[in-house]
């Protein structure tokens, strides 16, 4: 599957943003999605993921209660509401399909390398 995410701009903090994940070339309904992002100097981080069904999300503890994870299977594509933000949330942002399903996911759904395919990043930058 291809992925290509948009989106991403410079807000100030406390603004908001929407990313979306477009989908093609595969069955979405079978992938389980997950938002992924990296600062200048800093390791890839999990950030939040959905599962093949829409009816499971996963946060990291920093952006909980402010992001929310969704699908659109209709429009093959997975969105991040990114609410109240901070500058520390300055990143790229990267969508990411894995076909892990069933109990696995519930485990492995933080691992980047359980992702199979990448969309080529948005930045998000904040500035304070």
């Amino acid at each position: 599957v291809q992925l290509q995410a948009s989106g991403g701009g410079l807000v100030q903090a406390g603004d908001s943003l929407r990313l979306s994940c477009a989908a093609s070339g595969g069955a979405f309904s079978s992938y389980s999605m997950g938002w992924f992002r990296q600062a200048p100097g800093k390791k890839r981080e999990f950030v939040a993921a959905i599962n093949w069904t829409g009816g499971s999300t996963k946060y990291a503890d920093s952006v909980k209660g402010r992001f929310t994870i969704s699908r659109d299977s209709a429009k093959s594509t997975v969105y991040l509401q990114m609410n109240s933000l901070k500058p520390e949330d300055t990143a790229v942002y990267y969508c990411a399909a894995t076909e892990v399903s069933g109990s696995s996911w519930y485990i492995r759904h933080r691992v980047s390398e359980e992702y199979d395919s990448w969309g080529q990043g948005t930045q998000v930058t904040v500035s304070s």
